[in-house]
């Protein structure tokens, strides 16, 4: 192997898996009992964000960009045109200027990483032998890699702060036509684009002896064409006006959050020309996105969760390897089984109490799978 890898052989008894299983099943009933919350509220929020929507949807009513109504007032609107800005956007360390909405600083360093490649091989008795194969390369990295942990630390030693730190600078008056975007609004415009600068621009003069040109921005180091662990590269990204499609309560010349009946808040933004059909779609489909998301979550909560909590079973069988290798499919058949029917259960719970048409069909559903898990356990030999 070369200087930058190595591989570490390490062995775990079968007295310390089994003690660090039944610690495990401690951890197991955490993430067990705190799926069934997450799948709860999740399917909540799922259920009052549609309905918010769908409420907005049936409210919004689409205006001129030009002109402020006062009889639109309180109401939630539609508008689409150029958001805008009157002044330039600076950096304060670089000096950077520049006609934008949003001006954005990216730091990177170039730093060590390791990278760690397990394989563990059973033994008979119930230890095991892990072979453990550690290698480091260099990579540019926006966020800092703590190199105190490495296995090799004093041979891979990386900078433990960033030599500028990484900074948005956004515009104070952002308008859309006659309209003033709030604050909140003016976050979700994310639309970046790189924004070079050139080696015809002056350096500061504060920063000659630290900086250099490089590619598409600055270069803290020797040279750019040869990185060394700790140098920096200093570029710009850049949010332009462009045009926005807002729904949001209109508030004199600005906007704010549209409280609903439903108790939720309506607040969009997207960039391009979107009318405010496509808008609230896109809203829905995203809720729908985001509902799928966490249900996943919950789900692989109590599915880790289970498995922890049986895990002793299979350490127990592993005093000969390839009994351990059928006990640990056969918990992992059931924890899969077990997380489903509870999730499948806890959804239709939450159904029950927010959607009552569909939560009938998801209890009929884990049910029919809580009887398939109780047929499997007593048709299988205890002993076996």
């Amino acid at each position: 192997m070369s200087a930058d890898s190595f591989s570490q052989v390490t062995s775990e008894s079968w007295f310390t898996r089994i003690k660090n299983a039944f610690v495990g099943i401690l951890v197991g009933l955490v993430l067990f009992f705190v799926a069934f919350p997450v799948l709860f509220w999740n399917e909540g929020r799922s259920v009052k964000t549609y309905k918010t929507l769908k409420e907005g949807g049936g409210a919004v009513v689409s205006v001129a960009s030009d002109n402020v109504d006062p009889a639109n007032e309180g109401k939630l609107v539609h508008v689409t045109a150029k958001a805008d800005t009157g002044a330039p956007l600076s950096d304060p360390v670089f000096g950077v200027t520049v006609q934008a909405l949003k001006l954005k600083r990216v730091v990177e360093l170039y730093q060590w990483k390791e990278t760690a490649d397990k394989k563990t091989e059973k033994k008979l008795g119930g230890g095991t032998e892990t072979v453990t194969a550690y290698s480091y390369s260099k990579e540019w990295s926006g966020d800092l890699i703590s190199s105190s942990n490495f296995k090799k630390a004093d041979e891979h030693k990386n900078p433990t702060a960033m030599p500028y730190p990484a900074l948005v600078e956004v515009a104070q008056d952002v308008t859309v036509g006659a309209f003033v975007l709030s604050p909140s609004l003016v976050s979700k415009i994310n639309h970046y684009e790189a924004f070079a600068i050139g080696r015809d621009k002056p350096i500061p003069e504060a920063l000659k002896e630290k900086v250099k040109h490089c590619e598409a921005g600055y270069y803290v180091g020797a040279d750019p064409a040869t990185p060394q662990i700790g140098d920096a590269r200093i570029t710009f990204k850049v949010a332009n006006p462009a045009e926005i499609s807002v729904i949001a309560k209109q508030t004199g010349k600005s906007f704010a959050p549209y409280g609903t009946k439903a108790g939720g808040t309506i607040e969009l933004l997207q960039t391009g020309v979107h009318d405010a059909a496509e808008m609230i779609q896109k809203a829905q489909s995203d809720n729908t996105m985001m509902t799928w998301i966490l249900r996943l979550v919950g789900f692989i909560l109590m599915l880790v969760g289970m498995g922890l909590i049986l895990r002793p079973l299979a350490v127990v069988a592993d005093v000969i390897p390839f009994v351990g290798s059928i006990m640990s499919a056969g918990i992992g058949l059931i924890s899969f089984l077990v997380a489903t029917s509870f999730s499948l259960a806890t959804i239709a719970v939450a159904w029950i109490v927010y959607r009552p048409l569909l939560g009938g069909l998801l209890i009929a559903g884990a049910v029919a799978l809580i009887v398939v898990i109780k047929g499997k356990l007593s048709s299988n030999n205890p002993t076996a």
